[in-house]
């Protein structure tokens, strides 16, 4: 069984960052400090997600090398194809990482106030994400 711990600790550190952000004024410092420890948690959650799920797809590959050469992509692609995940879901996380690509070098508000509204859809799919990976038989 993969372990997955980390990530369960990372998602459960973004959720109450998250309900605490919602609970705090704009103009209340606090509610940068929550916002920030959301999207950090985002990026950790995906390099996790895609570190793990890659553990999770070796079965349908011929070495474990040849999985390690993945992009992050192609790791829910092949998730999808394999039936890990459904289409739908390799669709938000392709947004999930555009929106980390796209904003990579925003490190002011921009950046945070986009990953902000992806917030609750993303910890539904890394809460799913975690079922699916523990359940892989590697």
């Amino acid at each position: 069984m993969i372990d997955t711990g980390f990530l369960e600790r990372s998602i459960l550190t973004m959720k109450t960052a998250w309900n605490l952000y919602q609970k705090t004024e704009t103009s209340d410092i606090h509610h940068d400090l929550y916002r920030s420890a959301c999207v950090k948690e985002f990026e950790i959650i995906l390099e996790q997600s895609g570190k793990l799920l890659k553990k999770a797809l070796v079965p349908w590959f011929h070495s474990s090398r040849a999985v390690d050469s993945l992009t992050f992509k192609d790791i829910f692609r092949h998730a999808g194809m394999h039936g890990l995940i459904t289409i739908e879901m390799v669709e938000r996380w392709y947004q999930y990482r555009n929106n980390r690509n796209s904003t990579a070098h925003d490190y002011g508000s921009g950046f945070a106030n986009e990953t902000v509204k992806l917030i609750e859809p993303f910890l539904v799919d890394a809460k799913h994400l975690v079922t699916i990976i523990q359940k892989a038989d590697v």
